[in-house]
């Protein structure tokens, strides 16, 4: 009796590309955003897509409104179709190399509005000297909605001293101690603040300032409440608002309310109580796409904020000085 030998039937191949489609949609959850990424038409993401769930006898995704929610087995098989498309695309960057004095990418970077004046100047100083055709479009930060500004490519960025929740490469570009500033003329101006003078004084703040949370906790730990009595939209404001009132005071990360004691009759004082000082990080989106562009913007910014002083006392307070007394 003869022996029959099985062969085993060859699994499936998956195009490549439908995997590219698979991870674009997943990580923006959205099929026009995913077709921008990759450069191609909505209905060509949708091709691959119906191919895919073929392959796979599972549907994916499914609407949520305006979203596309993964399926169970799209949950599964994420982790492994990413890992595989990023290893991939590294391996070619470092045959192909990325040169960035011939991009021309549109890259995103959230910043708050005191980021935006202390911060961007040395970024795109940084950029265009080796990134002459790179594009950079600047987004008012939100920090609610950074984790998923990330998670979906939304930004490719992000400066900010919340703690964004998820699992995002960071670093640490300052440490910044907070101070309190007020008006030269403020009683408060001579001699020592302490705590008891910092709680009845009238605080002014700004809604945007992501240190709020850490000098709130700090005033907790402190034993002390402080609810304040005039509220900004805008940091700009905060030096002229302070060195026209005998009466508020602020609390502010120290350099910057040095910056603008330079220009401004304003004084700083130390805070009557302990504050550790507050961290600023960088933040990189979790995507795959355009991985070598994105290594050099993230070293490269990186490397511009944590070098430079920031431009805060552009703030400064000249035509208040020369400005008439009545």
């Amino acid at each position: 009796m003869g022996i029959v030998s099985k062969r085993r039937m060859p699994g499936p191949t998956v195009d490549l590309n439908l995997l590219r489609v698979f991870v674009a949609v997943y990580e923006s959850r959205s099929l026009t955003i995913a077709a921008r990424r990759l450069y191609v038409t909505q209905p060509a993401v949708s091709q691959a897509l119906a191919r895919l769930r073929r392959e796979l006898d599972d549907p994916l995704f499914e609407r949520d409104g305006r979203l596309m929610r993964p399926t169970p087995l799209a949950e599964s098989v994420f982790p492994g179709f990413r890992d595989a498309i990023e290893g991939i695309d590294r391996t070619i960057d470092a045959v192909h190399g990325f040169d960035p004095s011939s991009s021309r990418r549109l890259f995103r970077i959230a910043l708050s509005e005191l980021g935006e004046i202390g911060w961007l100047p040395a970024i795109l100083s940084a950029i265009r000297s080796r990134a002459p055709h790179m594009r950079l479009e600047v987004v008012p930060i939100q920090v609610d909605a950074l984790s998923d500004w990330l998670s979906r490519g939304t930004v490719d960025l992000a400066i900010t001293t919340a703690s964004v929740p998820g699992r995002f490469v960071r670093s640490q570009l300052k440490s910044q101690p907070y101070a309190v500033v007020m008006s030269a003329s403020h009683p408060l101006a001579e001699g020592t603040l302490d705590l008891d003078a910092y709680v009845s004084a009238a605080h002014a703040t700004v809604s945007g300032d992501s240190g709020a949370p850490m000098l709130a906790a700090a005033e907790r730990r402190a034993g002390i409440v402080v609810e304040p009595e005039v509220a900004l939209r805008h940091i700009t404001a905060l030096p002229p608002v302070l060195a026209a009132s005998r009466d508020l005071i602020a609390t502010a990360p120290d350099t910057i309310a040095q910056g603008w004691a330079s220009t401004w009759p304003l004084v700083v004082r130390p805070l009557p109580f302990e504050m550790p000082p507050v961290g600023v990080f960088l933040y990189r989106r979790s995507t795959t796409q355009h991985t070598a562009a994105l290594d050099w913007l993230y070293d490269t910014v990186a490397r511009a904020v944590a070098g430079s002083s920031g431009q805060f006392f552009v703030i400064h307070g000249d035509a208040f000085a020369e400005a008439p007394r009545s």
